[in-house]
């Protein structure tokens, strides 16, 4: 069995959320990324020192280095391992680009 190289925390209960996991596990079929639906009982976000509260708020990904990106760097993470996804990686860390989708993605955490 491969080591996880990537571990991906996500809402579960979130329609949207779930639905957008889905895809990427479709594409991502097989890298080695772990996917952890934080709604789910066994899921223990604190192991990674994430209370339920932020992980169901905020989009978290533990990239291959070990550190945990949170809100648009975790997409930007997951998006660089994803073949179809690596334009939007290079797009999203453009100078300039990543604070504005941050800011984006603020108000949709707020809201979701």
């Amino acid at each position: 069995m491969m080591p996880h190289a990537m571990i991906v925390l996500f809402d579960g209960g979130c329609p949207l959320c779930r639905r957008e996991i889905l895809h990427y596990r479709r594409i991502a079929r097989d890298l080695p990324i772990e996917w952890i639906d934080v709604t789910q009982p066994d899921a223990g976000p604190d192991r990674f020192g994430i209370d339920l509260a932020t992980a169901l708020q905020w989009f978290h990904v533990q990239d291959r280095a070990g550190h945990m990106q949170v809100g648009v760097r975790a997409f930007i993470a997951l998006w660089t391992e994803l073949p179809r996804y690596r334009w939007l990686a290079r797009l999203g860390r453009a100078p300039g680009v990543t604070p504005l989708l941050e800011f984006v993605y603020a108000r949709f955490a707020r809201w979701h």
